[in-house]
């Protein structure tokens, strides 16, 4: 398959070097229309706060993974930027390696199923900018079975792997419904964030957002359509909320357990859930002593991480298995993209077809007739082959690149139905 794909990843750069060349959605679609008229055919394009990723089935023949990288490194200036910061693959690693992202096993959070939805994003982004082509439609096709599969079939996407998730987790657990709650997340740094981002995503009613630095707030208020709460101001406040996440630097104790009492009293104790995510913590223990409290820290919070963790990565060597079927599946149908197997895959499908019929009709003719029409009617297929085999050959044995013969005879078996008729045979 002549697939040249480069990753810069968590595990190739720092994150400054990752946010430098990460990608919005207007950046991917202008990145695309430039990369599909300087070089690639077809092809995808990856962009998370963790990797941005290029695929591509190159327009010339000569074409490195060098190119790729000089052309990225045009369009996002990282001054830092060098070759070894690039993962460069091609072919079967390459789609491998797709596939690995997509099942979450190639994550820095292992089992990360969010990255299955950024993967299935990049691909409505490129078939809507007409960049996915026959054959990166195929390969996504597969990488969102592997996907799906490792979901439904194993356990890598199971539970929390960051405090963060574990405390959002555990607060949805405690109240069921949480679109008609209400949140406040104090602290606006890296942990902060990540616990009002899985707020949101669990459609939190409604959701505030406080720090000791207003604009910090402001920021992440606005990039999630929550509130700012002005950090003076916060304690007065405490009791509008049924969560409370708090994960800031404080050197000290920023609620204490008076604080609560007097927000309790308000609330008329209706209870409230603290969670505790900073080191050193944020909000005195001995708060849990008071009724209707449900206090967690960090402590009981990593318990659950590092047990999930385990768990998670005890289930990667499934996931691997989904991997191997899934790639050599794709593989065995690009290897069917060649001359020979086609002609032969058409001819049976027309002996078939012929067969059949003369079978249902064999005996409306005389015995002497039977063994003349076996003849007459395998010389009319023949004929009938003989030009679509003649041009087969040629575009098998084409100079202009594996990708367009490959495509060409792609359109063929799609045309005649013979891939879907070979996948029905599997299913028997």
């Amino acid at each position: 398959m002549n697939l040249l794909a480069v990753s810069i990843n968590h595990r190739t750069a720092p994150v400054e070097l990752r946010e430098a060349v990460y990608l919005t959605e207007d950046e991917i679609r202008a990145f695309i229309k430039e990369a599909k008229e300087k070089l690639f055919k077809e092809g995808l394009v990856l962009s998370t706060c963790n990797r941005t990723e290029i695929y591509g089935v190159p327009q010339k023949e000569g074409m490195t993974h060098s190119h790729i990288q000089d052309f990225i490194q045009q369009n996002k200036s990282a001054g830092d930027l060098k070759p070894k910061h690039f993962q460069s693959l091609s072919s079967r690693e390459a789609v491998k390696h797709l596939f690995n992202i997509s099942t979450g096993i190639d994550s820095m959070l292992i089992g990360d199923n969010q990255v299955f939805k950024q993967v299935k994003d990049s691909f409505r982004i490129a078939s809507e900018t007409h960049f996915a082509g026959f054959m990166m439609k195929r390969v996504f096709d597969a990488a969102i079975r592997a996907g799906k599969r490792a979901i439904t079939e194993t356990g890598i996407s199971d539970g929390a792997v960051t405090v963060s998730y574990a405390a959002v987790q555990l607060i949805g657990k405690i109240f069921s419904n949480l679109n008609k709650k209400s949140a406040l997340v104090i602290g606006a740094g890296e942990t902060g964030e990540i616990a009002a981002k899985h707020l949101k995503d669990k459609n939190i009613g409604k959701l505030s957002i406080t720090n000791r630095t207003a604009d910090k707030a402001k920021s992440l208020a606005e990039k999630l359509n929550a509130e700012a709460v002005p950090f003076p101001d916060y304690k007065n406040s405490l009791y509008n909320y049924d969560v409370i996440i708090s994960a800031t630097s404080s050197p000290e104790i920023l609620l204490r357990k008076d604080d609560l009492e007097k927000t309790m009293r308000k609330r008329n104790y209706e209870s409230i859930v603290l969670m505790d995510i900073a080191v050193p913590r944020d909000i005195d223990p001995e708060t849990k002593t008071i009724n209707y409290v449900f206090y967690h820290d960090i402590d009981s919070l990593n318990i659950i991480v590092e047990q999930n963790l385990s768990r998670r990565k005890a289930e990667i060597p499934k996931v691997e298995k989904i991997v191997a079927e899934e790639l050599s599946s794709l593989f065995e149908w690009y290897n069917s993209l060649q001359a020979g197997p086609t002609i032969k895959s058409i001819r049976d499908l027309f002996e078939e077809i012929r067969a059949e019929e003369v079978e249902k009709n064999i005996n409306r003719f005389s015995s002497g007739d039977k063994e003349k029409l076996e003849i007459v009617t395998k010389r009319i297929i023949n004929k009938i082959l003989h030009h679509p085999t003649t041009l087969l050959r040629k575009t098998g044995d084409s100079t202009s690149g594996a990708g367009d013969s490959a495509s060409k005879i792609g359109v063929i078996r799609e045309l005649f139905g013979i891939d879907k008729k070979d996948d029905d045979k599997k299913l028997f």
